[in-house]
């Protein structure tokens, strides 16, 4: 990995292992690199599963095969490859995917469409069949490794691993989730951002599990933006193994849902916020709240707008109190905003209110705020009870660089 954020947690954190899940890394040097870039996970049998996929037309076969398997409800393993997305390579790319499939399943005596495929990288490239498979039947007999290291096998560009846990009672139960994430750059809201994997041990039925994750999805990584690129591999996977013995929750109403839920949101949220900070060549970790709007849906685009604005993000870059740019991004949003009721804040300080600069504004600790590394911007329309909370990055010569340099 590249020289660590600033805005990157002092460590990883104490993950539980989940039961039912076994990982596994390996080197298929997709890449002339020196490091493990194949995490394999093997889940128990009975393991249910949901995802969320991206919205990019041109996805990789991986996501294409991932949207229909999911409908199956069941998983048994995962297979994720760093250093090629396999995206944009025809039938090759698919064939690729294919033989992965039924190579783990012929360890496992599972079905195929049981075995998850991700794959994170160069686009245009097909995934090498000979290293692919060498790869995975490496994995397949490694020893059991950490969450730590499953995670940073996944990384690409990213400068640190990146891992959560949450836990929840359900009955006389004690179940646990704990997840890992790729991301840092070609990041946008699209569904879902980047490649991430969840794992519980409570028993979910796969209905209730695709419906937990798809709301928590919604305030996490639909609510982040490095770039505003969508990948074409961006895919975030949910998987239960029932391994808690608690009995299978199949409705929100059922008691222990509702703390399940919280606990899984709970890590895709700090997931989501890892992933900006690790944003490429970040400096700042941005927080961008709209309030008085005329829907929710309606803050959360202006919202967005103002997350995505070179202008805001190269400002607050270098430290500079320039609110205009963020009236400019409110303005441009194509959302409903009046002019004359709109009021811009940075952190607890406004800086202007009714369309005008408050009176007496002082600049200093406005600029003292910025000088941080967590940001607050707020803007509220002052039009109705619409509200939304989005987090991004500045924009640094760091991004630059990065994204200049990245085939090579």
């Amino acid at each position: 990995m590249t020289t660590r954020s600033p805005l990157a947690p002092a460590a990883f954190p104490a993950l539980p292992d989940i039961a039912g899940v076994t990982r596994r890394v390996a080197r298929a040097r997709y890449k002339e690199w020196d490091r493990c870039d194949l995490t394999y996970v093997e889940l128990a049998p009975g393991t249910t599963v949901a995802g969320v996929f991206t919205r990019n037309v041109c996805c990789s076969s991986e996501v294409e095969l991932g949207r229909e398997q999911v409908k199956g409800g069941n998983g048994r393993a995962l297979i994720v490859n760093a250093g090629n997305s396999n995206a944009f390579t025809g039938y090759r790319g698919r064939e690729a995917v294919e033989r992965i499939m039924e190579q783990v399943a012929g360890h496992l005596g599972c079905d195929a469409r049981e075995v998850f495929v991700s794959s994170t990288g160069v686009i245009g490239v097909p995934l090498p069949k000979d290293k692919s498979r060498a790869g995975v039947e490496a994995a397949l007999t490694a020893e059991p490794c950490s969450w730590e290291a499953a995670a940073e096998t996944i990384c690409t560009t990213d400068t640190f691993a990146k891992g959560s846990a949450a836990s929840a009672i359900i009955g006389d139960r004690t179940i646990h989730v704990a997840g890992i994430v790729k991301g840092s750059g070609m990041i946008a809201p699209d569904m879902a951002t980047m490649l991430g994997y969840i794992f519980t041990d409570a028993a979910v039925a796969p209905a209730l599990l695709q419906d937990m994750l798809s709301e928590a999805t919604g305030g996490s990584f639909n609510s982040i933006t490095v770039d505003s690129d969508t990948s074409t591999s961006d895919t975030v996977l949910l998987f239960a193994t029932g391994q808690a013995g608690n009995s299978t929750l199949t409705t929100r109403d059922d008691p222990g849902a509702d703390a399940l839920y919280a606990a899984i949101r709970d890590v895709a949220l700090d997931l989501a916020h890892q992933v900006v900070r690790d944003g490429e060549g970040a400096s700042k970790f941005i927080e961008v709240q709209v309030t008085g709007a005329v829907s929710d849906e309606s803050a959360k685009r202006v919202a967005l707008a103002i997350a995505n604005s070179p202008l805001v993000k190269t400002a607050i870059a270098g430290e500079d109190a320039n609110w205009g740019r963020v009236v400019m991004a409110v303005g441009k949003a194509g959302e409903p905003a009046d002019r004359d009721r709109l009021a811009i804040r940075f952190g607890d300080h406004w800086v202007a209110k009714d369309g005008l600069p408050v009176d007496g504004y002082d600049e200093a600790p406005v600029a003292a705020h910025l000088k941080g590394q967590d940001i607050r911007v707020g803007a509220d329309l002052g039009l109705g009870e619409g509200r939304a909370t989005v987090w991004t990055c500045d924009l640094t010569h760091g991004y630059i660089s990065i994204n200049a340099d990245y085939r090579s």
